[in-house]
């Protein structure tokens, strides 16, 4: 029988096969000679000490044990081609998670995104970073994939339904993915690897028969009797089916406007807002290892830090080491910051948004537009940062320490943001609650983190698209519209996700909600 045990060893011996094997033999007081393998089943790190360690969980196999690689495969999928047809809006996580669903239980996706394949998504980020040229449609938050194709890829989530975790990890791994993403604690694809995955989830999706059209936007969604029936597209097609799953992500704002149009019920939802501050990776690393050179068998340091401030959170977002940051505005006349990391985590920055949670009692200066005034507020703070930044993609820029001390900074280094930045008292950008809330909260931040409050560390505004600011409400057993039948929200944009794994957990159960729909009729 296999043993399983629990160790704490160095980086070195953490990275080194022939050190591990020697380690776990002395620990399990067994000879080298008799250990038939040794299976890393979890990895960790654990920097609280100044002396680092890596836990490992391991299941050991010794001579004469049955062991036999895992090998992750896909489903058995089956052609759809002539089966019942269900509309799948947007082919983010949620939208291709759901498709595969589908598919696997033989209904056909017809999946529609506004956006470009993952190839013809570049030349559009190359406008935006080079040319200052949004594309509505293609971006970084728009195209196949969604925002998680070109900004970072991490897997991390918080949901306790681990069986599913594992699953859709799985089916990653299967489509390409390194095994690590099984393994690690804080599983990372990269921005680099992720493209590829996605391109070959879509042709599997088309080559069991589902269908994924481009460059189709959804310009109005059909109902008869409070009762889906198919979509109309910005090119005057009318696709009919009387199941919609819309998993549209939460920059899909024409969605919402439709929805709110329409008369189908949607509420406005709090959401998180702020900035993204990118520190020298080797202070970062400094900071959290509590040494001047992490080594060559340490990852890159991230950081994750949590505090109460004025009555609110404010706490670190997407924090990508040795990552950049990245213009992901969706419409001329705003800007809007994102970060990512490839999958080495090799470049000299870090950075992370750093954001504070916003209250419905926010929004009421833009009351009258009902649902819509969390958008619209989210929406003014990009549109003023557009002003103020030259009306360009380049973004409101401020040294850390000058910013708390509300001083404007006469310089400001290059940055990771290829579009560039523009020195601006970020005061300007956010509403005063905002400011004061930031200021207090990186003062606060630099009393935990020590060194982390320095004028090194530059400041990116606005970090605003962190979830959705409005909620699609569902029956929380069916997964259905309460309003329309055979509607579906879903993943992010619904208000249901918040990021990889959690939307496609989401577009999962979707899918099956449907097909238990379509069992019962």
């Amino acid at each position: 029988m296999p043993q399983e045990i629990l160790i704490q060893v160095t980086p070195e011996i953490a990275s080194n096969e022939s050190l591990l094997r020697d380690f776990v033999s002395k620990n399990i007081k067994i000879g080298i000679a008799d250990i038939q393998q040794v299976v890393i089943l979890k990895r960790s790190i654990d920097a609280r000490q100044k002396a680092i360690k890596i836990n490992l969980k391991l299941r050991i196999y010794t001579k004469g044990e049955p062991f036999q690689e895992t090998k992750i495969e896909l489903p058995d999928y089956p052609s759809v081609a002539n089966a019942q047809e269900v509309i799948v809006v947007g082919a983010g996580p949620a939208g291709l998670f759901a498709a595969l669903q589908l598919v696997e239980l033989g209904l056909k996706p017809i999946v529609l995104e506004r956006g470009k394949d993952v190839k013809g998504r570049r030349r559009d980020l190359k406008a935006i970073n080079r040319d200052h040229i949004v594309n509505e449609d293609s971006n970084y938050c728009f195209g196949e994939g969604g925002a998680g194709t070109y900004s970072d890829g991490k897997l991390y989530t918080r949901s306790k339904k681990r069986g599913d975790v594992t699953r859709i990890l799985e089916l990653l791994v299967a489509f390409g993915a390194t095994p690590d993403i099984l393994v690690e604690a804080h599983p990372h694809i990269g921005t680099n690897k992720l493209p590829q995955i996605i391109q070959d989830i879509r042709e599997k999706i088309i080559e069991c028969g589902g269908e994924v059209l481009f460059d189709t936007r959804v310009t109005d969604i059909l109902t008869k009797d409070n009762e889906i029936e198919g979509v109309v597209t910005h090119k005057g097609e009318i696709i009919l089916a009387n199941k919609l799953i819309l998993a549209t992500g939460h920059s899909a704002r024409d969605i919402y406007e439709l929805l709110d149009r329409k008369k189908i019920f949607i509420e406005a939802k709090p959401f998180a807002l702020g900035v993204r501050a990118e520190h020298p990776q080797s202070l970062i690393d400094k900071i959290q290892y509590s040494c001047d050179y992490r080594g060559e068998h340490l990852p890159p340091a991230p950081y994750s830090i949590v505090k109460q401030v004025g009555g609110r959170g404010m706490y670190s977002f997407c924090m990508c080491p040795g990552g950049v940051i990245a213009p992901c505005a969706t419409s001329p006349g705003e800007v809007v910051t994102n970060g990512w990391s490839p999958s080495k985590r090799d470049q000299a920055t870090a950075n992370s948004g750093i954001v504070i949670e916003l209250k419905l009692e926010d929004f009421k200066p833009f009351a009258k537009f009902g649902a819509l005034a969390g958008m619209e507020f989210q929406k003014s703070i990009e549109q003023k940062a557009w002003h103020l930044a030259g009306e360009t993609q380049k973004v409101p820029a401020q040294r850390m320490v000058d910013f708390v001390q509300n001083k404007v900074s006469t310089e400001i280094p290059k940055t990771s943001y290829v579009p560039g930045t523009t020195s601006v008292e970020m005061g300007q950008v956010f509403p005063g609650f905002l400011s004061q809330i930031l200021r207090e909260g990186f003062s606060e931040f630099g009393k935990s983190m020590k060194g982390y409050l320095t004028n090194d560390a530059i400041l990116h505004a606005p970090e605003s698209r962190t979830s959705s600011p409005v909620r699609i409400p569902r029956d929380g057993i069916t997964f259905e519209h309460l309003q329309i039948k055979g509607l579906y929200p879903c993943g992010e944009g619904a208000g249901y996700a918040g990021g990889i794994i959690s939307a496609a957990i989401d577009g999962e159960k979707c899918a099956l909600m449907i097909a238990e729909s379509l069992h019962k009729q």
